[in-house]
């Protein structure tokens, strides 16, 4: 669940700078959010979550 919010919150961070510096229009935020939402209950969303998972831990196991 920890890994949920924190990719949510960093993904939020994202669109709100992508819309006050990039020129991303509010409406294309709202349909990249609508999107979200359909992949999430399609059947997609395993393999979605499998793969953010993956790199999560592939990140997590990088030593600097």
């Amino acid at each position: 669940m920890a890994l949920s919010v924190s990719a949510v919150l960093l993904l939020l961070v994202i669109v709100v700078l992508l819309v006050r510096r990039a020129g991303l229009n509010t409406l294309h935020a709202v349909v990249c959010v609508l999107l979200g939402f359909y992949l999430a209950s399609s059947n997609m969303a395993p393999t979605i979550d499998n793969f953010s998972s993956g790199v999560a831990d592939m990140i997590s196991s990088l030593s600097f």
